[in-house]
């Protein structure tokens, strides 16, 4: 009976392996820029940037095949259904000026995106593949990972700011005790000194 068992066993992982979806990595980085494939959001620096539908799509499209073209029927493709009826040309150029704007690019000199004529859209530049975030750590990801202890996520030195503020008040009070002791004794001084000069 087992081994019988052993080969259909096999077979099955074969199957659902084949027909698995490539594990694709979660983060995408080129230039200022971030791509956040589970949560479908794109940062720059950080600062999340609003890329969304369509246009979050073609991105993806040139992410796919940097350095390729990627012809305007694949993105029609991609962006909708054979059964939609819009003017296409016309949408996939809105769609991929939107894209640009947010990034920041231009037509004349495309610093991610290049218009190939007559054929498609090329990115530029290489993405860099990575599982974890880059950059400062955001607080939903000190959430996700609860093996981070709480005291390493602050700041050292707005700790230490807070141990110097009182020392700084004790100062600036010491200081302007010390200077209305010396003004006093000064003009003690000074009055006692001109009545001794003023009887012989």
């Amino acid at each position: 009976m087992t081994p019988n068992l052993v080969p259909t066993l096999d077979t099955g992982m074969e199957e659902r392996s084949r027909f698995a979806p490539p594990s694709r990595p979660r983060f995408l980085r080129f230039g200022p820029f971030q791509v956040d494939q589970q949560r479908q959001e794109v940062t720059k620096n950080g600062s999340r940037l609003k890329l969304q539908g369509k246009v979050y799509q073609v991105l993806v499209a040139l992410l796919d095949k940097p350095g390729e073209v990627v012809t305007r029927e694949e993105l029609r493709q991609r962006l909708w259904p054979a059964d939609t009826h819009v003017n296409y040309d016309a949408n996939v150029n809105t769609t991929v000026n939107k894209l640009r704007q947010v990034l920041g690019d231009s037509t004349d000199k495309p610093l991610y995106i290049e218009t190939i004529p007559r054929k498609g859209y090329c990115l530029l530049v290489a993405a860099e593949a990575s599982e974890v975030p880059s950059g400062p750590l955001a607080p939903n990801a000190v959430t996700e990972n609860a093996s981070v202890p709480a005291a390493l996520t602050k700041e050292p030195a707005a700790a230490r700011s807070g141990f110097w503020i009182p020392i700084g008040v004790v100062g600036l009070i010491l200081a302007g005790m010390l200077l209305g002791a010396g003004i006093t004794i000064t003009t003690l001084y000074i009055s006692h000194f001109a009545q001794a000069t003023r009887w012989p």
